[in-house]
């Protein structure tokens, strides 16, 4: 090892050695294969870090990226005394990465460096807000009878983890009993030293690697930008080196997550905490304000705005919903302002009474002994307000929406589940978003200035040949380019052996009025070609729900299960998947990535339309428009880059070891008949692509399967 002032460096080749022919990795293997694009991963990574540097890389399935980046990681912590976070995408990753791959990079580097999986800490019980609710008087049979359930497994429960219950409780119920960090008593609260989360912190501030999803990284990222800096604990502990996997998700990650949103159920729950009525009963905290108060007699007052409040609430989601009578989406521009005006008085009006509300509660708060101000329920009282206060800035910022030029504000309509609807007799309701325009001088501001090194990998960051889209959309593009490496580490699957790409060249056009009766004639055809055994993929789910509707009514597949998206929660649904070798799952949206499911169980992938994205999208429209005040192409710039890195993403589902085999059928033909196709085929391994009718199409499957 090297000695260079602040650290010590990691030596290259010996670390890539643990991978290579001889090392550690092939003793305890007995199925090791060396992978050279593996090795050097493993030796650009660790030069990153020695140079203090960023990197893109972008490494193909199979060539085993885990172990490249866990290997210096957990060298530099060990040798440095310094914390690496790793943070990725997907739960499955991070179950992997700590049950698994951690464990397996430990016994290659014989250490016993501690490392620690970190959930949001919305993934854990409360104590104090479990016990406070068990002895509410107000809950209906069945939560009560659930809270008991989790009342007596918390008593011996290690970890307190909403996944480690043996059953799955009422939404409603979990939001009153998990952790929330700003209603976090901290050292003041009674359960402090039997405390999950403070457990979990704990272990934390000991471990030298720690694994989170990108999600709760970027709640750290914000809390140091915005007053904790880099050097302190936040949200995770003190850390200067960072590894994304998944990278290619970081841009949608930091949108969701930068992004506030207003609904009639998010302003419900924190007034509800204040003041409820069930079976009867009256319950709340305002009751426990009110008696510790000498500003009680405000008491009366603020209940009637509780319902004033509810019913603005109502009043805005009302007019929001005339607005969106034949849309799902709605965005604010110049253009449609003059259709916002009611919901702007709607706003106002809310902010208005929120406000009255706010100031009233406050009094009552004052109006407490300091003695008493250290009350729980006192102090949760304080976050709920300013949730509530939140929302009320927020509808001040919709009504002045033209001060925040990077800022997307619309609409969008959501349905209520057919028991809810069937229930309370509504069948929508609708979500308020206000969206950052572009997340780039974010992550460069906040990640990627800051650290000593950040390694950014996944299978897909290139379009064609290019790392320029991705770096400009993430922010890498800002960095110091002394700073920034890239490298591309080929996948050593035999593709090109064991892969086909065909493509039907008597599809209709994709936007054309017959392209849904091609997708629901072709798409049966090509399961009983394959014998099942078919990922189909979505651009849209009311094209999926169609094409599946006559495919399970096609005597072609008779006797395959289909299985849908939406039937099923994600995992019952891959796991049925993968069980019954013959299935076929039809899915849109998330399922284009994440899906690992090797060997016969998915021998085909159809996909139905390029992922380009829907130009009506509101944030995907503002950004091409903001591309095009800038004299650009967004299509060029924006749609197909962002198309490009959602299609390879679908390509990969269909090869996830060495010995998989099979078949990609695009039912697309703009891959080959428009110009831009070129650049979807260029940025796939190289395979053999065969254009050629659906029914050619069948007789190649047929033929390979």
């Amino acid at each position: 090892m090297e000695q260079n002032n602040h650290y010590i460096k990691i030596n290259p080749e010996t670390t890539g050695n643990y991978l290579a022919s001889g090392g550690s990795l092939q003793k305890l293997s007995p199925f090791f294969e060396e992978r050279p694009s593996q090795v050097q991963l493993t030796i650009d990574i660790c030069k990153t870090f020695n140079s203090n540097g960023i990197a893109a890389f972008e490494a193909g399935t199979g060539v085993g990226k885990s172990f490249a980046y866990l290997l210096p990681s957990i060298i530099w912590a060990q040798n440095n005394n310094h914390r690496v976070v790793i943070s990725t995408g997907t739960i499955n990753l991070q179950q992997q990465l700590i049950e698994k791959d951690i464990p397996f990079a430990k016994k290659i580097l014989n250490t016993d460096i501690k490392a620690t999986l970190i959930k949001g800490r919305q993934n854990y019980i409360c104590k104090r807000r479990l016990y406070e609710a068990v002895n509410e008087p107000d809950l209906f049979d069945d939560e009560n009878e659930q809270l008991i359930k989790i009342e007596q497994w918390v008593k011996n429960s290690d970890t307190g983890s909403k996944n480690d219950l043996p059953f799955m409780p009422n939404e409603s119920i979990w939001q009153r009993i998990n952790s929330e960090s700003d209603a976090c008593m901290g050292n003041k609260c009674f359960y402090n030293n039997s405390c999950f989360v403070m457990k979990v912190k704990k272990q934390a501030s000991e471990s030298k690697i720690l694994v989170v999803n990108h999600h709760l990284l970027f709640a750290d990222i914000e809390a140091r930008m915005y007053g904790m800096g880099y050097d302190d604990t936040a949200v995770l502990p003190p850390y200067k080196r960072l590894v994304f996997d998944e990278a290619h998700g970081i841009e949608n990650a930091a949108t969701s997550f930068f992004s506030e949103t207003i609904t009639k159920f998010k302003l419900a729950k924190q007034l509800n905490m204040f003041y409820r009525q069930k079976k009867g009963a009256e319950a709340g905290h305002l009751f426990t304000l009110e008696a510790l108060s000498s500003q009680g007699n405000l008491i009366n007052e603020i209940l009637s705005q509780i319902s004033i409040i509810k019913l603005s609430m109502q009043d805005l989601d009302s007019v929001a919903l005339v607005l969106l009578e034949n849309e799902y989406t709605f965005r604010l521009t110049v253009s449609t302002e003059p259709l916002f005006n009611n919901i702007f008085v709607a706003m106002d009006k809310l902010k208005n009474i929120i406000e009255n509300f706010t100031g009233n509660v406050r009094m009552i708060i004052e109006g407490i002994p300091e003695k008493d101000r250290e009350n729980p329920e006192v102090w949760e009282c304080k976050q709920m307000l300013r949730r509530i206060e939140n929302i009320g800035i927020l509808c001040k910022k919709f009504v002045s929406w033209s001060e925040y030029p990077d800022t997307v504000f619309w609409l969008e309509k959501n349905k209520f589940s057919s028991t809810f609807s069937k229930k309370f007799g509504e069948t929508f309701f609708v979500k308020f978003i206000q969206t950052p325009l572009e997340i780039a001088s974010k992550m460069n501001i906040g990640v990627f200035e800051p650290m000593d090194s950040v390694i950014c990998t996944s299978a897909t960051l290139r379009t064609g040949n290019s790392f320029d889209f991705w770096s400009s959309r993430s922010g890498l593009f800002y960095t110091d380019k002394e700073r920034v490496f890239t490298g591309v580490y080929d996948s050593p699957f035999p593709y090109k052996t064991n892969v086909k790409l065909c493509i039907a060249n008597d599809a209709p056009a994709p936007n054309s009025y017959g392209f849904q009766d091609f997708l629901e004639m072709s798409v049966p055809k090509l399961i009983n070609a394959a014998n099942g055994r078919t990922l189909v993929l979505f651009t849209s789910y009311d094209s999926l729900k169609k094409t599946w509707e006559v495919s399970l009514n096609s005597s072609l597949c008779k006797g395959i299960k289909l299985l849908k998206q939406g039937d099923d929660d994600r995992f019952r649904l891959l796991e049925s998947f993968k069980i019954d070798e013959s299935s076929v799952l039809f899915a849109t949206d998330s399922f284009w990535e994440g899906i690992d499911v090797p060997g016969e169980s998915l021998s085909h992938v159809i996909i139905a339309k390029l992922p380009f994205h829907v130009p009506s999208d509101p944030v995907f429209a503002a950004r091409c428009e903001d591309i095009e005040r800038r004299g650009g192409n967004p299509f060029m710039e924006l749609s197909i880059p962002d198309a490009v890195i959602k299609f390879r993403q679908g390509f990969g589902r269909l090869m996830r070891r060495a010995s998989d085999k099979g078949i990609v059928t695009v039912l697309d033909k703009r891959i080959y008949a428009n110009s831009y196709g070129k650049i979807f085929i260029s940025s796939i391994p190289d395979v053999n692509v065969f254009v050629c009718s659906i029914n050619q199409c069948v007789e190649e499957i047929k033929k390979d399967l």
